[in-house]
């Protein structure tokens, strides 16, 4: 069977841009914008951006189009005779799974919320107390997160089940115009708030004193948003590579993608922070914005009801597309290594993916005395831990060094393959680069992150 390609740019454009678009641009980047100095870390972060994020974009795109295949087997199609490179694929294939069976329990408490506000289910004028007590009844319910969960990855799986040009093609681009239009929108209607200024301010003012002492861990935060925001390093920006054109370069490509990622994460803090100067309440960062933080916002505000509906709604999209995107790479890799139909695949994956969020999801109630990397995490911060700090910068470092060895993909054949249709072409002096320089950047930003998390105090 041919395998099919995108059949417009825009389509491919928008669902690799919705993999890499998640919660994370809305719960992480405004805020240490915000905590890091304004815009100079903002021009710090697109220094990286540009130097690790986008490169490594272009490396998983070359890697999916030259192969036309998943992480099934785009080593074998691309290595040299005899290598040993395709041995990688099993523990990045991996991160597929990891990354899904948390982040659909994530997915699942948008969708809760989205129904509450929608409902009015949420009080009016709650205290931050009662928002964390409401959130807290959530996490001590494994019935109603399992129903929610269920309800987003039937919805995901059904849309990937049709196929690319039938199914996420057809789906995901509405999809991912309706979230940016809602970002937009709520993004404007900011404007009308009386902390507008005061929030702006605090999120994008200039303001170097919040660097003095803090510089390199301002330098390590820019590093680690630019490459973890993209979701690279495991296979699921490589199978839309797979389902490429040839029409346009790679470094096109790999620029939008990026382009709208970054501006999705920016103009969400226009939204946040505006509301949360209005009505007195500081920002968080993390998992508390969102449901903490903005519930309070949004019920005490005048017609709360329909601006925080607006807002998980724009959130359940970005985490439903990520779904999507990441979904496909786990099917198409089934398919590829077993020999069997897209329907058995879909099945095969829904029964893996809903067995393993059974952890994270109990981790909160049922089996909230277990824990495996401290005293207080739960499996859902260990899961992250395999994919972010370990199977996204392993991986990665990995696909550079395949693409830049002799007996992997060789430089050649990855900068002719960016080379190949209308735009901006790679030059072969990207070598030295690429294979000392970029390989470090990552392995700093893994290292650094392992101290942090274990040794840091």
């Amino acid at each position: 069977m041919a395998r099919e390609i995108f059949k417009t740019r825009l389509g491919f454009l928008l669902i690799a841009a919705g993999c890499a678009v998640g919660i994370g641009n809305v719960w992480r980047f405004p805020y240490i914008v915000g905590q890091y100095g304004g815009a100079y870390f903002v021009l710090i972060y697109l220094f990286f951006l540009l130097a690790l994020g986008i490169p490594l974009l272009t490396v998983e795109l070359a890697i999916g189009r030259a192969s036309r295949s998943s992480m099934a087997y785009c080593y074998e199609k691309l290595e040299q005779p005899k290598a040993l490179w395709h041995h990688n694929k099993w523990w990045q294939f991996s991160g597929n799974y990891f990354l899904m069976a948390f982040y659909v329990v994530v997915a699942g408490w948008m969708l809760y919320y989205f129904v509450s506000f929608a409902s009015s289910s949420i009080p009016q004028g709650i205290t931050r107390d009662e928002a964390a007590s409401h959130f807290g009844a959530l996490l001590g319910s494994p019935s109603t997160m399992l129903i929610c969960v269920l309800a987003t990855v039937i919805f995901s799986f059904s849309i990937v089940a049709l196929g690319v040009i039938r199914g996420i093609e057809r789906f995901t681009k509405p999809l991912m115009v309706i979230l940016i239009l809602l970002l937009i929108f709520m993004a404007l209607r900011s404007f009308t708030l009386d902390g507008f200024v005061k929030g702006v301010k605090f999120y994008l003012e200039p303001n170097f004193s919040r660097l003095e002492g803090r510089f390199g861990e301002a330098i390590f935060a820019a590093m680690g948003q630019a490459f973890f925001t993209l979701s690279v390093g495991f296979g699921a920006i490589a199978i839309f590579g797979s389902y490429m054109s040839e029409r346009h370069k790679i470094l096109n490509e790999a620029i939008f993608i990026a382009m709208l990622d970054t501006i999705v994460a920016f103009l969400s803090g226009f939204v946040i922070f505006p509301a949360c100067y209005t009505y007195g309440i500081e920002p968080d960062a993390g998992p508390n914005l969102l449901f903490m933080t903005m519930t309070v916002v949004f019920s005490n505000m005048a017609l709360g009801g329909f601006w925080g509906t607006l807002f998980f709604l724009f959130m359940l999209i970005a985490a439903v597309s990520t779904m999507i995107a990441v979904f496909e790479s786990s099917i198409a890799g089934t398919m590829e290594l077993f020999k069997i139909s897209r329907v058995k695949s879909v099945l095969i994956n829904f029964v893996v993916i809903t067995s393993m969020c059974l952890l994270p999801l109990f981790g909160f109630n049922l089996l909230s005395d277990v824990h495996i990397i401290s005293s207080d995490s739960s499996f859902l911060e260990f899961f992250d831990f395999l994919v972010s700090n370990n199977i996204m910068p392993l991986g990665s470092v990995v696909f550079v060094l395949f693409v830049c060895s002799k007996t992997g993909m060789t430089f050649k054949r990855y900068i002719d393959e960016c080379n190949v249709g209308k735009g901006f072409n790679m030059s072969y002096k990207l070598f030295f680069y690429y294979k000392y320089v970029l390989t470090a950047i990552v392995l700093v930003v893994y290292v650094v992150g392992i101290y942090q998390l274990f040794f840091a105090k």
